[in-house]
């Protein structure tokens, strides 16, 4: 049995005390590989942004709203698993500067200058060790297996799960399933519950398994 952290949904990034910038993630694909895991006997603790989906009872679910807090409880709980995957879709800009009173109008326009968020798959796998691993998600709109290719690389993934944006806020998806090398291994479709339950098996098979020795 592996302890695999798993992180799901959204992150939000504040401009004001009421406003903020986000996507349309709902959770649905770190809640079904959470089952899948859960139903192949592994321990899970999933990281969440703000989603309205009911996670396994018995998963343990640590709720945070901004990337930050994110990465920041990643980064505290991969230490005590044995690998990671990061199904969320955390915001990848914030604000420069957050605005401690609510923006009122004022008949002209604002400018918000955006600068990056910190990267919570990358910085999990340049820190993990030997005997962990990792399996992020690359969600594009163009040129989908050479940009999760890319980020395969660049993340030091172990395995990366290439779909497009009909994932989000959907019962069902679509991926492809990269290894190491950038060569599919799998070419899945369906409800995100068969997908899911068919990466956890593609994982299992290629990194519990075989980074336990059995």
């Amino acid at each position: 049995m592996a302890r695999i952290l798993i992180t799901s949904g959204p992150t939000r990034q504040y401009i004001d005390p009421v406003r903020y910038l986000t996507n349309a993630s709902s959770g649905r694909m770190g809640a079904a590989l959470a089952s899948a895991a859960i139903g192949l006997g592994h321990d899970v603790v999933i990281i969440s942004g703000p989603v309205q989906v009911e996670y396994p009872q018995a998963a343990r679910v640590i709720p945070v709203r901004t990337t930050d807090e994110m990465l920041d409880a990643a980064q505290n709980e991969f230490a005590r698993c044995d690998g990671a995957i990061g199904a969320a879709a955390p915001c990848d800009y914030m604000p420069r500067v957050v605005s401690e009173q609510k923006l009122s109008k004022t008949g002209h326009p604002i400018q918000l200058e955006l600068v990056e968020t910190p990267d919570v798959v990358a910085t999990l796998g340049q820190q993990k060790r030997d005997d962990q691993w990792v399996v992020g998600f690359a969600l594009e709109t163009e040129d989908h297996r050479f940009r999760a290719t890319v980020k395969l690389q660049k993340k030091h993934c172990d395995l990366i799960v290439s779909n497009g944006p009909q994932a989000i806020d959907s019962q069902e998806n679509e991926v492809e399933l990269l290894d190491v090398h950038g060569d599919v291994i799998a070419d899945i479709r369906g409800s995100k519950e068969v997908v899911a339950d068919e990466l956890l098996r593609h994982i299992d098979q290629r990194l519990v398994v075989a980074r336990s020795g059995a």
